[in-house]
């Protein structure tokens, strides 16, 4: 069985159980033991990186090295297209949600608790996260990528959209949210792997803004 290590809190954990719960593949979930830079850890996962999968003698980090891999080794149901095309704009939604969406929401990680909130620096994330939602609407808007089909760019994508909903009014002000990018969380929801996800995965998010004092 599949083996994977994760933190209660964190996207990359949440976006990696959608693929394994779309593609139906068993797999048992550990914290990492002592604690993600533990030296208990580290001799399991040397980069101390979360999440990790263990298959066998296979030890790998990073969500979407995982996503790739699993994807190979479990091909049925395709979660890239069967074209150069849509596998292309799959992988280029993967890459835009982790290195643009989702570090425009770390901005705001310092800030989530009230007693640290710096005012200015909301503002200037707000204003890169209606940039980086703009840009999705804009690539949504051209995408060829049918939404009746669940992709490896949309697992991680959702759930920043999720995160970003819910600091929205509590961490940083509302935001002018476009069109394309409603109608696809919207469809993204219709489907099961995404569903089941987030109804386990909401309860943490929530703790995690009590816990700051956000909520």
């Amino acid at each position: 069985m599949l083996r994977i290590y994760t933190s209660d809190h964190s996207l990359y954990c949440a976006k990696l159980r959608i693929l394994l719960r779309h593609k139906k593949l068993d797999f048992e979930e550990q914290p990492p033991p002592g604690g993600g830079g533990s030296a208990d850890y580290l001799s399991i996962v040397p980069s101390g990186n979360i999440p990790a999968l263990v298959d066998g003698d296979l030890v790998l980090t990073d969500s979407e090295a995982i996503a790739e891999y699993l994807e190979e080794r479990h091909p049925d149901p395709a979660m890239l297209p069967d074209t150069v095309i849509g596998r292309a704009l799959s992988r280029e939604r993967s890459r835009f949600s982790d290195t643009r969406l989702e570090p425009a929401l770390r901005l705001t990680f310092p800030h989530v608790s009230p007693a640290n909130r710096d005012a200015s620096a909301i503002a200037a994330a707000h204003d890169i996260i209606t940039k980086r939602l703009t840009a999705l609407g804009e690539m949504l808007t051209r995408s060829s990528l049918p939404r009746d089909r669940l992709w490896m760019g949309d697992c991680g994508t959702i759930v920043t959209l999720e995160w970003i909903d819910l600091f929205e009014g509590r961490v940083i002000p509302y935001l002018d949210w476009p069109e394309a990018v409603t109608s696809y969380r919207n469809d993204m929801l219709r489907h099961a792997a995404v569903r089941d996800e987030l109804t386990a995965y909401r309860p943490e998010m929530l703790r995690y803004m009590v816990d700051k004092g956000a909520l």
